[in-house]
């Protein structure tokens, strides 16, 4: 079945040919229901397993391929995906002991080890020790620290953040019926330190403001000293989203970018970002592990009391679902592979590489950059070019498949988005998609054929 399965891969990827498959969506779909057929016939079908991972892969997005560049989406190493194969065969779920007793011991050690990337190795007391839970990405990670800040608030807080926060923030705050976010500028594209401390002083009750190690739109690092200095002086709540940029602390060259993220109550990790894991592998570390009492559930068939006091772990306080896959394997297989300095070599790498890209961009007299990368993501469009020509260029890259490009509004304009986020990009891919770019603007100016 193996031997399937990457036969069907390979075969497939080359009847794609590019990072996305070309057509748009309806040849996409088309092509789908024409070889996937009936999906539940009344007879089985042995070929299946090869016929519907052929379609998969011909129909993929590959974030593998140099010209896949739209999203916060990794090539996951092939480390990564190995052990995911096992976690997958076994089937452990991380909702009682006796259905993952090594998963669960793993668990542990994966979340105070990347815990302690964060907070230090601080002398604290056994139970004020920082922790982390393991969660599916950076939504679930928000929805928790803002549960985390209600119930350590008495039930009541209300949510301050820059108009640069990701959306899940704002909708975490109404799954937990918690008051309208106060939403402060952030003019530059960060968080705005004197704006922020303005708010905080004529706000009152419970606060928890978030800030952002990474933002979705450009990769910018919000001043995370000031803003902690911010929420001391104001006694509030502090969360640092880093989904994005919390992979920065591998690197030593760019680990100083998250200087104050240890002043954080809780931070959001995503290592299916700057880890290169396959998804999900999102953390939300915690500074006071005290503040996970409020996750505690009890239910006999799970955690009864005298199973938990007879020295059986109780794993259903780690997190806000039951059923819950080993992710931790494929994370901790990848951590003790690569350990710190792999990791932060694979950062090095895509860091220079938006940098390589900005300065391809601000060279070439074609194009407009926004502004030097601070982590991956590079915002560029073509020069004199209209918002509607931006995304027509990217629409058109989209369905010849020749390139994957991500799109952003912000200054009033609408920019395309490189997230460089594979380290084996060089010098000639990003050449050749910035000339990609440029052919296609080309194309879509009347009477102009590209040479």
């Amino acid at each position: 079945m193996l031997d399937t399965v990457l036969e069907a891969l390979d075969t497939g990827a080359r009847a794609r040919g590019g990072p996305l498959p070309p057509g748009g969506p309806e040849a996409v779909a088309a092509r789908v229901r024409e070889t996937a057929g009936e999906i539940l016939p009344d007879q089985g079908d042995p070929h299946a397993l090869r016929t519907l991972v052929h379609v998969f892969a011909e129909g993929a997005a590959d974030p593998a391929h140099p010209l896949c560049a739209a999203h916060l989406h990794c090539p996951p190493l092939a480390i990564a995906t190995a052990a995911d194969l096992a976690a997958s065969a076994l089937n452990p779920s991380l909702d009682s002991w006796d259905q993952a007793p090594a998963a669960s011991e793993l668990e542990t050690l994966v979340a105070r080890a990347l815990a302690k990337e964060i907070y230090g190795d601080g002398r604290q007391e056994a139970s004020r020790t920082p922790d982390s839970l393991v969660t599916t990405g950076g939504t679930e990670s928000n929805q928790v620290a803002l549960l985390l800040a209600r119930e350590a608030c008495d039930g009541a807080v209300r949510l301050v953040c820059g108009d640069n926060a990701h959306h899940s923030l704002a909708r975490a705050a109404w799954l937990l019926g918690l008051p309208e976010p106060v939403v402060v500028p952030a003019p530059a594209g960060t968080l705005d330190p004197a704006a922020l401390d303005e708010t905080l002083t004529r706000l009152d009750g419970p606060l928890l403001v978030a800030a952002t190690a990474g933002t979705t739109d450009a990769g910018l690092i919000d001043p995370l000293p000031e803003i902690a200095a911010r929420c001391a002086a104001h006694g509030a709540r502090l969360h640092i989203d880093a989904a994005y940029g919390g992979g920065l602390l591998f690197s030593t060259r760019h680990r100083a970018a998250l200087t104050g993220l240890d002043a954080a109550d809780t931070v959001t990790l995503d290592l299916h970002k700057l880890g290169w894991q396959p998804i999900a592998a999102g953390l939300l570390a915690v500074k006071d592990p005290r503040d996970l009492t409020a996750l505690r559930q009890r239910a006999d068939y799970l955690n009864a009391a005298d199973d938990t006091e007879a020295g059986l772990p109780d794993l259903l306080g780690r997190s806000m679902r039951t059923t819950r896959r080993p992710d931790v394997l494929k994370l901790a297989v990848t951590l003790k592979t690569l350990g710190r300095s792999g990791l932060g070599t694979l950062v090095d790498q895509v860091c220079a590489r938006a940098r390589e890209f900005a300065a391809l961009v601000h060279d070439h007299p074609g194009f407009v950059l926004h502004g030097p990368p601070v982590i991956s993501t590079v915002l560029f469009r073509p020069a004199d070019a209209t918002d509607a020509t931006v995304a027509a260029v990217r629409r058109a890259l989209f369905t010849d498949g020749s390139a994957v490009l991500g799109r952003t509004r912000l200054d009033g304009r609408l920019w395309l988005k490189a997230t460089l986020l594979n380290p084996a990009t060089g010098p000639d891919d990003l050449a050749a998609l910035l000339h990609l770019v440029a052919a296609r603007r080309a194309t879509l100016v009347e009477g102009h054929t590209p040479r």
